[in-house]
């Protein structure tokens, strides 16, 4: 079964703290067994791949900590929209991005489509100028208050 470009869920307050444990028991975990319990009254056990693991620690920790976990396909193609919440930024501003050639995109239809590692590769390139914006203006405040400049 393909999985969906995107999944988003989120765990609601009263069940965090058992995502919270159960990332931290996969974490310690060399392998793991899961019971699934249907609707009908049947359970089955299913062993987990070891290399499954890590991943599943970590979906459980972010949905333990997160207000939304979102899993994308690497190969996944994002609307504007889509490419906004990942950014953290309005989706008017990711259409500037685009129409500047920082945010490469095809058109499908009179839509625009973005792939999720150029959306990525953009937010790391933009948390690092945010940093050294921050560093500069810490500076700047640092050359004021000592000397007056």
């Amino acid at each position: 079964m393909p999985i969906r470009a995107h999944i988003r869920h989120s765990l609601p307050s009263c069940e965090r703290p058992g995502g919270a444990r159960g990332a931290a028991a996969l974490r310690a975990a060399e392998r793991a067994e899961l019971r699934v319990a249907r609707g009908d009254g049947t359970e089955e056990a299913l062993s987990l791949p070891p290399s499954a693991l890590p991943a599943l620690a970590e979906l459980l920790e972010g949905l333990a900590t997160a207000e939304a976990v979102t899993v994308f396909a690497d190969d996944a193609e994002l609307t504007p929209k889509e490419a906004a919440a990942v950014l953290g930024i309005s989706r008017p501003l990711v259409r500037r991005r685009m129409d500047a050639g920082l945010l490469p995109f095809r058109r499908v239809g009179a839509h625009r489509r973005v792939r999720l590692a150029d959306v990525l590769a953009l937010r790391a390139r933009e948390t690092n100028r945010r940093a050294a914006i921050t560093e500069l203006a810490t500076d700047a405040e640092d050359l004021e208050r000592r000397h007056g400049v």
